[in-house]
């Protein structure tokens, strides 16, 4: 049980930096919109469930508009919960931690490991 719960500490450390950036991100899109495609581009599941996303509404033929103030909300109250409970995460690994090495370790790694990732796939 112990080495499952390391386990999930590191891996925890490892994937809140890449947690915290899409859901801030993720915030601020839904905030404020991007709007580059019409509704009439959405026409497959994955393409309508991505316009919730980007535009805080799921598109039907039947609709004569839509009102997206309130799952904005509900989208920001989300985003701001996440961002705390994984950052009390955080403290909480590094405060309950008997080994503080492995966790900094893999906090560093969930920072630079996607960094590196994106700088090493960047064409030139």
């Amino acid at each position: 049980m112990n080495k499952l719960r390391r386990l999930h500490l590191y891996l925890g450390c490892f994937f809140a930096p890449m947690l915290l950036f899409f859901i801030a991100t993720g915030w601020y899109q839904t905030v404020n919109p991007d709007r580059r495609k019409g509704v009439g581009d959405s026409d497959t599941i994955v393409s309508r469930l991505n316009r919730v996303h980007v535009e805080q509404y799921f598109p039907t033929d039947t609709a004569q508009g839509y009102s997206t103030k309130w799952f904005t909300w509900l989208v920001v109250a989300m985003s701001v919960a996440l961002i705390a409970t994984t950052v009390l995460g955080l403290i909480l690994a590094f405060r309950f931690s008997k080994k503080k090495l492995p966790v900094y370790l893999s906090l560093v790694l969930g920072i630079a490991l996607p960094m590196l990732i994106l700088w090493l796939s960047q064409k030139k």
